[in-house]
């Protein structure tokens, strides 16, 4: 498969007040044509700047920007066959919705029949096609995200660019166009590149994941490699809820400097069983947290060392775990996970 994105040695540097901001540095990056790719991290970690890159809005201060195989790095945003959708949606609120569709096919000189019979036929795709005659404001947030969305694929772009476009949306809404989203993107088969710090979002959506941390590109890779398989100590603790123990504490379960294992592969016994091998780890619960389908415990080791997490099932539980409960932790080998690079 062909690369759509290809970003060579990219960084950007802000200067702002007597103080230099590395804000991207030194990124190399392949996103192939047709991929529903995730730019992930933390705020301030550099995905939006590197999205901003990328839609031409914030123009590198090192290395080259390619798209389709054309250096694009100081092209202006409508020079580049890319358009984006923002959190905000950005929708003109005096205008008709139909109108707000058709817009970049009007700056196109585009006549009115043919932009508005382009325009219906989106609203369709995007499944609201009763709206055209209204206006934004008469919208909910979830119908004016799809709105953003019909317009910014109006000029037919290579790449789509999508900057937290879920972030105002409420819980459920929000996984509903997530669902949505990933469906659309598979039905019009062209590459979306999307920017969030939502890890579950990210998990749920993508083809692959790119976690940035403090302006670097951490690991790229597959939504179940990213979780099962992180590169570093920052990707095992960004990316869902982990174990990851160090030096005297990792070596306490195995012949590693660092390790990780997921609180979903503790295995959590609560009874006495003469005729079982003793657990791996005894323990003292200190906290517990529910979370409908399991229940989190934070468990202090009786002979010392780092506190674990382990998730206990609620469907097979006799009752609810306490704090203060003693309890045995046990777990394959093949689910620790050896971890090589500490850096954070």
């Amino acid at each position: 498969m062909s690369s759509s994105v290809s970003l060579r040695d990219v960084s950007c540097v802000f200067r702002s007040a007597g103080k230099t901001v590395h804000a991207v540095a030194g990124v190399n990056l392949d996103v192939q044509a047709g991929e529903f790719f995730t730019l992930l991290g933390p705020s301030g970690s550099g995905k939006t700047t590197c999205l901003r890159m990328i839609g031409g809005f914030t123009l590198p201060t090192d290395g080259r920007i390619l798209i389709d195989g054309q250096d694009v790095s100081q092209n202006p945003p409508y020079a580049r066959p890319v358009n984006t959708v923002f959190q905000d949606y950005a929708l003109f609120p005096h205008m008709s919705i139909l109108d707000n569709v058709a817009y970049g096919l009007m700056v196109r000189g585009v006549d009115k029949a043919s932009r508005e019979k382009k325009a219906q036929q989106l609203l369709e795709t995007v499944q609201l096609p009763e709206v055209g005659q209204r206006k934004p404001p008469q919208l909910s947030g979830g119908q004016r995200q799809r709105v953003a969305l019909a317009r910014a694929l109006i000029n037919e772009p290579q790449v789509l660019l999508l900057d937290e476009p879920l972030g105002a949306l409420d819980l459920k809404l929000r996984e509903q166009m997530q669902s949505e989203l990933k469906s659309l993107q598979r039905k019009l088969g062209i590459t979306f590149i999307f920017v969030t710090h939502d890890q579950h979002e990210a998990l749920s959506m993508s083809d692959r994941i790119g976690v940035f941390n403090q302006g670097r590109l951490e690991q790229v890779a597959s939504p179940a490699d990213l979780y099962n398989r992180p590169s570093t100590r920052f990707v095992a603790e960004f990316v869902g809820a982990a174990n990851v123990l160090q030096g005297a504490d990792a070596r306490r379960y195995a012949a590693a400097e660092a390790l990780m294992i997921r609180p979903e592969r503790v295995q959590v016994r609560r009874r006495a069983d003469d005729t079982a091998p003793g657990p791996r780890v005894s323990g003292v619960v200190r906290e517990v947290q529910f979370f409908g389908a399991f229940w989190r415990l934070q468990v202090q080791p009786l002979d010392g060392g780092a506190p674990l997490l382990a998730d206990l099932p609620v469907q097979g539980s006799d009752h609810a775990p306490v704090v203060g409960e003693t309890v045995g932790l046990d777990w394959v080998d093949g689910d620790l996970h050896i971890i090589e690079a500490l850096h954070p």
